[in-house]
């Protein structure tokens, strides 16, 4: 009678595994890191905001405000904006 085929071994499938996950590791490069985006974006976007409640509350008496105009609202919205886009780079 024919011999039948033998299994691998578990061994023999452990050590596959291990150099196709070391042949993958060395192609995939680990993103870099970008711990300053969520505090950056939080401060642009308070600072947005900030702008405006000062601007709505008491523009009128702050000297800079005042010359600005309705300046102000652009000013306060682009900071929202530019958090928003800060927000985007966050991996």
């Amino acid at each position: 009678m024919p011999e039948s085929r033998t299994r691998k071994s578990a061994d023999e499938k452990k050590v596959r595994k291990q150099r196709a996950d070391a042949e993958t590791k060395k192609k995939v490069k680990a993103p870099t890191s970008r711990r300053w985006v969520p505090p950056t974006f939080i401060t642009v976007g308070l600072l947005g905001v900030a702008w405006l409640i000062v601007y709505y509350v008491a523009g009128q008496d702050v000297p800079l405000m005042s010359d600005l105009g309705n300046w102000n609202i652009l000013i306060g919205m682009g900071g929202m904006a530019a958090a928003f886009g800060l927000a985007t780079l966050w991996r």
